[in-house]
């Protein structure tokens, strides 16, 4: 390839990777083009699924200021740049490698952190940002601003404040009746909230108090 192809590429492939929230590696050795094609339908207009060369790859991911083992980018190399829901495409990933055991899922990087191909599976098995969202706004009961900081939250972040939520209902079930003058939802306090739910709150608290014209 001649040089100016190779600047070219390497440069294309940085973009995708600097445009991403998340870039899943993959080997697809005997995959045929009909199969490629389906993957990539199924995986939808927000990843785009492209076969790089291992060299510029590399030269690419360095440029991008992306992290990727070595080991990551050794035979027949694919790439699924994430744009949208990083948890769907994950699912898409996952049940078509069920399907066609030819794909092999390798590992890859999630806003800039590196992810081995067992914590990208593991990420299949939640529950998509929306619904995470929901649960979280839904829990604290949170005003649209409140929810809007809690959507820009890392994924993981939210998993976990999901999880305590669901954990603090059925113990407030159990709990004796509140009284009329006692408000319906008691909202977490400092020491009873996940940390992530105290440095979410706290922060669009601030964002809220600022937005306030002084008086």
């Amino acid at each position: 390839m001649p040089n100016t192809e190779k600047v070219s590429a390497v440069a294309e492939i940085a973009e995708q990777f600097t445009n991403s929230s998340a870039a899943v590696i993959t080997e697809y050795r005997g995959l045929t083009v009909k199969q490629v094609g389906a993957l990539r339908r199924t995986l939808g207009s927000e990843t785009t699924y492209a076969v790089v060369k291992n060299t510029l790859t590399k030269r690419a991911a360095a440029d991008a200021g992306i992290a990727i083992d070595d080991s990551l980018l050794v035979g027949p190399t694919a790439i699924a740049f994430v744009k949208g829901d990083t948890v769907e495409a994950a699912k898409s990933l996952r049940d078509f490698a069920k399907a066609n055991p030819l794909l092999v899922i390798k590992g890859g990087v999630l806003d800039g952190k590196s992810l081995t191909a067992a914590e990208i599976t593991k990420m299949a098995d939640l529950e998509s940002r929306e619904v995470l969202l929901a649960k979280v706004a839904g829990g604290l009961k949170a005003l649209p601003t409140r929810a809007a900081g809690l959507f820009q939250a890392p994924l993981s972040q939210m998993a976990r404040l999901a999880k305590a939520l669901e954990e603090k209902k059925p113990a407030e079930a159990a709990a004796p009746a509140a009284s009329e003058s006692a408000p319906l939802v008691k909202d977490f306090t400092a020491e009873e909230a996940p940390a992530d739910a105290v440095e979410i709150d706290t922060a669009v608290a601030e964002s809220e108090a600022s937005a306030e014209p002084a008086e």
